[in-house]
């Protein structure tokens, strides 16, 4: 049997929806043949308006500003977990996803921004970042990273499923574990409340109030992604070019537009999930708080759906996150080919030490 060992770690996630940095400090230890958890503290650190703005446009910018967004982000998420950790137990590394700005495997291209030697330096603690990009050279997608998180922390469940920018599952066939990208749940839904100064529907009230536009939701539904065979992810490209055209061409009201949306969402997820065939199935991610969302959800999925309290709704992929920065601290594979396409399975991510 292998010994027990403990880490304590920090992990951070910065999601598409440009909200905040999730924070959480753990310990993940590994006892009587199996590796379990113990959240210790977690945190939402919110972007202000400037942040928010200079992540969303990062895209656009050139090689050099690129850059120094990449080590300024770095310096902030340094500096932010200085303060998280202040008086709490040593911490052995932290380990960061980091803010995607590209995301184009079909190309072999991927960018997480957060400079991990800049974390390193900034916050005085070890750091392990950059966890798509040696997947992608192997050929895979570099995403999603976070099934070998549910395959040993969540193995009670027959599929786990977080509802974030994208919806995305992972869930177990045979002796793999298999993954992908849904569809577009927050990303599309807050980018749509902007447009009367809003940042979120709350429990989904505003598209409960509309109507299916069924001529969009067909267009929608029909759209080649969902017809294609995992390993498969999505990125912000695939929203701007197939995505968003199609809701532009309806000239409808936001209330209709959501309902619509959101009667998509709930066909493509349980379209997805239904293929558990039975047993529970987890839900996280900040979408499990649209309330209307989840009662389609759970009009047309025939599985036990999950809600875990609010903090792993709001923290498991910062808590997988800081799984994955053990296995590679541990030098263990931590991406799998059978999740992500790649020629191999492979112990991803690089690690900076200032310790």
């Amino acid at each position: 049997m292998e010994k027990e060992r403990s880490y304590c770690c920090v992990g951070l996630m910065s999601g598409t929806s440009c909200d905040g940095l999730d924070m959480v400090l753990c310990d993940i230890f590994y006892k009587d043949g199996k590796w379990n958890y113990e959240l210790l503290k977690s945190t939402t650190v919110a972007y202000d308006e400037v942040w928010e703005q200079r992540l969303r446009s990062a895209r656009t910018l050139s090689g050099y500003d690129l850059i120094d967004l990449h080590r300024q982000f770095g310096e902030l998420i340094g500096t932010q977990v200085k303060i998280f950790v202040a008086g709490e137990k040593p911490v052995d590394f932290i380990s960061s996803h980091g803010h995607t700005v590209f995301h184009e495997p079909y190309n072999n291209l991927s960018l997480q921004i957060g400079d991990g030697a800049t974390i390193a330096a900034y916050s005085g603690i070890n750091t392990v970042s950059d966890f798509r990009t040696l997947d992608i050279a192997l050929g895979g997608q570099g995403a999603p990273l976070v099934p070998i998180g549910d395959h040993f922390l969540f193995s009670e469940y027959v599929a786990c499923v977080n509802l974030g920018g994208f919806a995305n599952i992972s869930m177990q066939k045979g002796n793999e574990r298999i993954a992908w990208d849904i569809c577009p749940v927050n990303f599309i839904a807050n980018k749509l409340m902007k447009s009367v100064q809003l940042f979120y529907d709350d429990k989904g009230a505003i598209g409960r109030d509309g109507h299916v536009i069924s001529g969009l939701l067909n267009e929608l539904e029909q759209l080649p992604y969902y017809y294609e065979s995992a390993p498969k992810s999505l990125g912000e490209e695939w929203v701007a070019n197939h995505f968003e055209p199609i809701l532009k061409s309806y000239k409808v009201s936001l209330s209709d537009l959501l309902r619509t949306c959101y009667e998509h969402f709930s066909l493509r997820i349980a379209s997805d999930v239904s293929q558990a065939m039975s047993g529970r199935v987890l839900f996280t991610g900040g979408g499990v708080y649209n309330e209307f969302l989840m009662e389609l959800i759970k009009e047309k999925v025939d599985l036990e759906v999950v809600n875990p309290g609010d903090e792993l709704i709001e923290y498991k992929e910062a808590l997988i996150f800081a799984f994955l920065g053990v296995l590679r601290w541990e030098e263990q594979i931590n991406c799998l080919s059978s999740v992500t396409g790649a020629r191999m399975d492979n112990c991803s991510g690089v690690i900076n030490l200032v310790k």
